[in-house]
């Protein structure tokens, strides 16, 4: 199971929005006889791979065990069930790591493997997969994906000088390690402010990726100049906006981008209807890099599952801090947080902070 739990791993760029997983099957004596893991949306899961593995090499997987990071899926979506897959190989027995939260799968797939006649073990890795799919899991069980908040700020928690500078706070090590947790979402969500202040294009060039996530703005007033780094490249760029002006929309839209008009009573954009739109788009992690205003409406709403905070080793005073929130009146009204996380990124440390509670889905 670690073997396959490590295959998931090699997904971790690749399969959204399809969950990561990793599958080995094994020769009741322990020997290897295939492995895999899924590859890109619409091409074949972690199973089928490494039945394929098994067959290039000329291994007979009947009888075998297959230990897989995920339920076998049972429905026929992009690609056919896998459990048939499976139930046609010949397999004995399917070591599972944890049940499938897509309610087309949902136990499905085990009921059917039992009833072919194949032995079932779930839970060997249940934590360690979850935890390799938690966009995956909230987008299925919540409707929303995983919201991570990435900043980078000096020790004294500074973000940008008064006069907005900030770039480089961090050093090029913690930047090239901020582009990997880029590439592992399926869509880098900013705010209008920085776009107009630093015109960025908010890909993945620091780490190799086969592919780039898509990039989400909100921009209540259609503010995103049509020739904006945001819409190079041929990505999914998709604006969430309050403004109802057709000639906006449709200079965006000549771009390649998306417009959704998703309005709330202050003139804004609802950040949760948002939310609950890009799950229904298939978005399983959303990976935010904006500025203090946004950060601060997003944490303020409840909409923060954790926070992805690189430390610089300097102090640099009074600016702009990672989120713009109100004053509080007793320490007890903080947001709680846990930290999962902290690692030496070069000279600069790395903190993952979740929201005490978010994961309990």
């Amino acid at each position: 199971m670690n073997q396959a739990l490590g295959l998931a791993a090699q997904a971790l760029f690749l399969s959204s929005p399809n969950p990561r997983v990793g599958c080995v099957i094994t020769a009741p004596d322990g020997e290897v006889l295939g492995r895999g893991f899924t590859q890109r949306a619409g091409g074949p899961h972690a199973e089928i791979m490494a039945l394929r593995d098994a067959a290039a090499a000329g291994r007979d997987v009947r009888g075998a065990t297959a230990y897989v990071t995920l339920e076998p899926c049972s429905h026929h979506g992009r690609t056919g069930p896998c459990c048939n897959a499976l139930i046609e190989a010949g397999i004995a027995k399917v070591v599972a790591s944890i049940t499938d939260p897509n309610p087309l799968v949902a136990g499905h797939g085990f009921e059917r493997l039992r009833a072919a006649g194949i032995e079932v073990v779930v839970g060997p890795g249940a934590e360690e997969s979850r935890e390799l799919n938690i966009g995956f899991f909230s987008r299925m069980v919540r409707g929303t994906p995983w919201v991570r908040l990435k900043t980078a700020a000096s020790l004294d928690g500074t973000t940008a000088l008064h006069n907005g500078a900030s770039q480089w706070i961090t050093s090029r090590t913690a930047r090239a390690d901020g582009h990997a947790w880029r590439a592992r979402a399926c869509a880098i969500l900013t705010g209008i402010g920085t776009v107009l202040d630093d015109n960025p294009r908010l890909d993945v060039r620091e780490v190799p990726t086969p592919r780039q996530p898509h990039v989400v703005l909100v921009d209540s007033q259609l503010q995103l100049p049509p020739h904006a780094n945001l819409l190079m490249g041929g990505r999914d760029c998709l604006v969430y906006t309050a403004n109802t002006s057709k000639e906006k929309k449709a200079a965006l839209e000549a771009r390649g981008a998306t417009v959704i008009h998703l309005p709330n009573a202050s003139g804004k954009v609802d950040l949760a209807a948002m939310l609950k739109d890009l799950g229904q788009r298939g978005i399983n992690e959303l990976h935010v890099e904006a500025g203090h205003k946004l950060n601060g409406s997003l944490v303020r709403e409840g909409l923060v599952d954790e926070l992805l905070v690189y430390l610089a080793p300097r102090l640099l005073g009074p600016g702009l801090g990672m989120a713009n929130l109100d004053p509080l009146h007793a320490l007890a009204d903080g947001l709680a947080l846990q930290f999962t996380s902290a690692e030496m990124i070069g000279p600069d440390l790395r903190v993952l902070a979740r929201v005490q509670g978010r994961d309990s889905f």
